[in-house]
């Protein structure tokens, strides 16, 4: 997992097993993003907000490929690397990045927009 800092890795992880506990319940957690990723020169975006803790090379977020259909989903961290380097292009965590709000708020702004937007 190149593509993520340890600090942030560790605050995906932590969020992975918070959620663990009440995953398909009502007291299921709606994070703050911890990390952007993104494809410079590109609009394909990626808001992650945890990994799963029983496989750890799969994050959860809002993903926007850049074609005007952002999603709420898994993205395997290892083909996200693997697919950009086979293209040319690198994935990269945006360091001004603060999130303000929780990932449920930043995917209905990307459902009105066609496009996440932060």
């Amino acid at each position: 997992m190149s593509i993520l800092s340890y600090d942030v890795a560790a605050m995906l992880r932590a969020n992975g097993l918070l959620q663990k506990t009440v995953k398909g319940t009502r007291r299921e957690m709606d994070f703050h993003p911890v990390v952007k990723l993104h494809v410079p020169g590109t609009s394909a975006v990626w808001l992650l907000t945890e990994i799963d803790p029983d496989e750890p090379d799969i994050a959860f977020g809002l993903a926007d490929l850049g074609m005007g259909f952002p999603e709420m989903g898994s993205v395997s961290l290892g083909e996200l690397e693997a697919v950009g380097a086979q293209l040319g292009f690198e994935v990269e965590a945006d360091h001004t990045f603060v999130a303000d709000r929780p990932l449920s708020a930043y995917a209905r702004e990307a459902r009105q927009l066609g496009r996440i937007g932060a």
